[in-house]
């Protein structure tokens, strides 16, 4: 498939350097594009690149420009990587038109492996994908898409415009156990059979997806034990995360792969959270809060910012310990230096 240039910047925008007429057959990343490419240049550390990629076209920033040779066919827009995203929309869209008469567009929106309660409630434009299960109650809205294997449990909503990728289990039972003293005591001895241990809360809320959310493969999102998880509207998660029950995430927030959010934590909007980072239970964080990947949340954030924070495994008396004195390291460190100071200069040096 060749597209035209000219087409792109016209749908698009930007300021085009060079000839409209260039044709175009894949998207790729500079450094091993070649003829046909399009391609883009977002961050200055790549510009090196910029002088020995094979693309037919750069998308760059006015400041990227400077790093181009004189002969490339540039795309010149204030946010490359914005300019990039929505080109892959636009990309796709063009393919598709193409590919109209096809049958893959002729297949029906709900695959005949699905299975549907007859008290869920599918919209006439939702897709949904082939295993899927949707039970009793739940309900998927306008223009939302459900790929394979995906299983929405009783009473759960999906918003509009929805991509929900495969594997994903929205509504699962949240991990909620008493412990019973008394079956506890009998079970201390050598007899393995004094009864329940954990005595199961039965998860009675659902989970509540707002609009244009995205969630990765195998995600698994939990329903509340009393109240409703919540997830707000254009909410992105990525693949391997789990959002355990009455956790409400704020909207427009984006979590990293392999992310775990305990039970009924509150994350705020326009939050983004790095892979594998855990936010423990019952913690707040407020809107705009940057987590970096593998930082580890024990307390509520009320400022906006950026927090990062890894600490070893080791006894948790002796981590408490070492907390305490790791949160007093800079305080101790200026008063050395301030005694450093007074002694050269009580000394003459």
């Amino acid at each position: 498939m060749l597209l035209r240039l000219g087409d792109i910047v016209d749908a698009l925008g930007g300021t085009l350097v060079g000839s409209p007429d260039t044709q175009l057959s894949r998207l790729s990343p500079l450094d091993v594009a070649q003829a046909g490419s399009l391609s883009f240049l977002s961050h200055p550390k790549y510009a090196s690149q910029l002088l020995h990629t094979r693309a037919s076209v750069v998308i760059v920033s006015e400041d990227g420009r400077v790093h181009a040779r004189p002969d490339q066919v540039l795309v010149v827009t204030p946010q490359p990587y914005l300019y990039f995203a929505k080109l892959t929309q636009w990309w796709r869209k063009a393919q598709m038109g193409q590919d109209a008469p096809s049958s893959a567009a002729r297949e029906p929106l709900i695959h005949p492996s699905a299975v549907i309660h007859p008290e869920a409630r599918v919209h006439a434009s939702a897709k949904v994908g082939p295993f899927c299960v949707i039970e009793r109650g739940a309900s998927v809205e306008e223009g939302s898409w459900l790929k394979s294997r995906v299983t929405l449990s009783e009473n759960c909503q999906v918003g509009r415009g929805c991509i929900v990728h495969s594997g994903v289990v929205i509504g699962a039972d949240g991990f909620g156990f008493a412990k019973d003293p008394s079956v506890a005591q009998s079970l201390s001895g050598s007899s393995m059979d004094g009864g329940t241990l954990w005595v199961k809360i039965e998860q009675l809320g659902a989970v509540q997806i707002g609009d244009e959310v995205e969630i990765g493969a195998n995600t698994c999102i939990d329903r509340g034990a009393l109240e409703d998880t919540v997830i707000g509207h254009g909410v992105k998660l990525d693949n391997l995360i789990q959002i355990a029950h009455n956790v409400h995430i704020g909207a427009h927030t984006a979590m990293a792969a392999c992310v775990g959010v305990a039970g009924s934590a509150k994350i705020g909007q326009f939050c983004t959270v790095g892979g594998g980072a855990i936010v423990l239970g019952h913690l707040e964080l407020t809107d705009h809060v940057h987590i970096s990947a593998a930082t580890v949340v024990t307390r509520s954030i009320t400022k906006p910012g950026h927090y990062s924070g890894i600490y070893p495994l080791q006894d948790n008396a002796l981590w408490e310990k070492n907390a305490v004195t790791l949160k007093q390291a800079y305080k101790l460190r200026e008063r050395i230096m301030a005694l450093e100071k007074g002694l050269q200069t009580s000394s003459g040096t």
